[in-house]
């Protein structure tokens, strides 16, 4: 008789401008910068029993600027860099005209780590520095948080609806959607 996992809450986090800082188009891991504070965000969200999955567009694949080889090798590094507390990585490989089912804000991405693991969506967030990071959590009914890091400040001034949480960085957000405060 096999175990069925028990579905726990995640953290759907964009990856450019919210973990790492944003470089456009990013294919070689020696230049990924994590900011100093993401890994005591994602202990936070750990500790909280969150999984922690990385969603990403990455529509330099369809312009030809890099390959998926490169996001993976990027990807590498980054799981390398905080210890391996990154569950899982998902990204779209397509441009913002692809008309695809996983380029934000669409769901495909979020529908994909359902397939792969069991996810409580009615608790789990949608943390990133864009518009569209916002409109994916609300597009999956999920909580959202905006990070004033990359493109937060000047999204923030873009967003038609509120997100649940503005903080000015990843860390914050973590302290707030966990009960933290400032720790």
């Amino acid at each position: 008789m096999t175990k069925q996992l028990e579905a726990r809450p995640a953290i759907f986090v964009d990856r450019d401008g919210t973990l790492i800082e944003d470089e456009d188009f990013l294919a070689d891991p020696s230049k990924m910068r994590v900011y100093d504070f993401t890994r005591e965000a994602l202990e936070l969200f750990r500790d909280r029993g969150f999984l922690i999955i990385v969603i990403t567009n990455q529509s330099g694949v369809a312009r030809g600027l890099l390959s998926e080889s490169d996001i993976q090798s990027v990807h590498a590094a980054l799981n390398s860099s905080l210890s391996g507390m990154i569950d899982a990585y998902y990204f779209c490989p397509h441009g913002p005209n692809g008309g695809c089912r996983c380029r934000k804000p669409a769901l495909g991405m979020i529908e994909d780590a359902l397939c792969d693991r069991p996810i409580d969506i009615a608790n789990s967030w949608v943390v990133g520095d864009k518009k569209i990071d916002i409109e994916t959590g609300f597009n999956g009914g999920m909580s959202t948080a905006l990070v004033l890091t990359g493109y937060g400040e000047r999204h923030l001034r873009e967003l038609d609806r509120m997100p649940d949480v503005v903080a000015d960085n990843i860390l914050q957000a973590a302290r707030e959607i966990t009960g933290r405060g400032d720790q």
